[in-house]
C-alpha cells in the first residue's frame, strides 16, 4: 500500500485514516504495516507528551517521539505545544491496556516525519512542484508544511513578481498552495520553495487587458515617481502618485498603454477605496515540474526567468 506523505491535515478524514482508526484490531493492523494516520491533538501534559484522539481511542505521543530533528539539533517546545488543537500524524508503535483494559495506542510522529523525509523530501529535485499548507506568515516569508508537519520556508520575494508587503497580502494560516521547490533540501532537511513561476508570465497576464479598458487593482506600494497598482497576482502597472491613495486599498484604473517590450502598463487611478483583505485565487496549472520559466516577454531587453538546476 503507497504510503501517504500529505501535509498534516489532509489524511484526517479520509477512508483510509477512518478505517484504521476504529478500534484496537485496525490500529494494530495499521502498525504492523507501518501506516501514517492522523488525529487531532488535545493536550500537552506537563512531562510535553501530546495526546490525541484516533476515533474513540486514546493515543499518546511520548516527548522523544513529537519531532523528528537533524542529527545535533535539540527539538523545541515550541513545536510540540503549538500542535495542540490541530491535525496531527503519527505512525502506531504500540499498544497497551489501561486497568480497565481499555486500549491506549502509543505513537510516533518521529517515525511518520523521519520516513517522509527519507521517502519523499529527500528526493525533491529543484522545479518540482509540490503541494503544501501555510503554517505561519511572517515579514520575511511564508512557513509551509510538505509533508507530514515538516516545514520549509516560502520567500517573500519568491511568491510574485509583482510587489507586495507582507505574506498576508498572498496567504492565510492553513492555505494550501502548489510551489515549487527552488532550492533541494539541505543537510538539516530544509527546503527552499518559490510560487510565482505558478502564477504566469507577464504576457500570459497582461493578455487578460486592454488599452482604454478600466480595471481593479489593489494599491501595493507608493513611490517617488509612482504608485505601483498589482492587476493580477503577477502583474502590476504603474500610476501617478495622488495624495489620497493609500497602501492596500482597491483602486479603479484606467488602462492608458500596455508596452510588452519594456513589461510595463501605464495607468491612471480614478478611484480608490478601502478593502477587505480579500486573498487571491490561484488557477495552478497542472504540471508537477518545471525545469526553466521566463517572465519576460522574448522582444523585452530586460529578462526575468528561473531557471532550475537539478544538480
Amino acid at each position: 500500500m503507497k504510503q501517504d506523505y500529505s501535509y498534516e491535515g489532509k489524511r484526517l478524514k479520509t477512508e483510509r485514516n477512518r478505517y484504521y482508526s476504529q478500534n484496537a484490531e485496525t490500529l494494530a493492523s495499521a502498525m504492523e504495516s507501518g501506516i501514517i494516520l492522523e488525529g487531532i491533538s488535545y493536550l500537552c501534559d506537563h512531562d510535553r507528551h501530546l495526546h490525541v484522539k484516533i476515533g474513540d481511542i486514546e493515543g499518546i505521543i511520548p516527548r522523544g517521539e513529537c519531532v523528528y530533528t537533524a542529527p545535533g539539533l535539540p527539538e523545541k517546545d515550541i513545536a510540540v505545544i503549538s500542535r495542540v488543537g490541530k491535525p496531527i500524524c503519527f505512525k502506531v508503535i504500540g499498544i497497551e491496556h489501561d486497568e480497565s483494559g481499555a486500549p491506549k495506542a502509543i505513537c510516533s510522529r518521529r517515525d511518520a516525519q523521519r520516513d517522509c523525509m527519507r521517502e519523499r523530501i529527500s528526493l525533491l529535485n529543484t522545479g518540482d512542484v509540490i503541494e503544501a499548507r501555510i503554517t505561519r506568515l511572517d515579514p520575511f516569508g511564508a512557513f509551509c508544511d510538505v509533508g507530514c508537519g515538516i516545514i520549509s520556508l516560502l520567500p517573500i520575494d519568491c511568491m510574485s513578481v509583482s510587489r507586495i508587503s507582507h505574506p498576508r497580502d498572498r496567504f492565510r494560516n492553513g492555505q494550501v498552495i502548489k510551489a515549487v521547490v527552488k532550492n533541494k533540501a539541505d543537510s538539516l532537511g530544509r527546503l527552499t520553495l518559490t510560487h510565482r513561476e505558478l502564477l504566469g508570465t507577464w504576457e500570459e497576464n497582461a493578455s487578460r487587458f486592454v488599452s482604454g479598458q478600466t480595471a481593479a487593482g489593489i494599491v501595493r506600494s507608493i513611490e517617488d515617481y509612482g504608485v505601483f497598482i498589482e492587476l493580477a497576482p503577477n502583474l502590476a502597472g504603474l500610476a501617478e502618485v495622488r495624495p489620497d491613495v493609500q497602501v492596500g486599498q482597491s483602486a479603479a484604473v484606467f488602462i492608458k498603454n500596455i508596452i510588452p517590450d519594456r513589461m510595463k502598463v501605464k495607468l491612471a487611478i480614478i478611484d480608490c477605496s478601502e478593502r477587505e483583505n480579500a486573498i487571491p485565487d490561484y488557477d495552478y496549472p497542472e504540471i508537477d515540474h518545471i525545469d526553466r520559466w521566463q517572465y519576460s516577454p522574448d522582444c523585452c531587453e530586460k529578462v526575468i526567468e528561473s531557471i532550475f538546476d537539478e544538480d
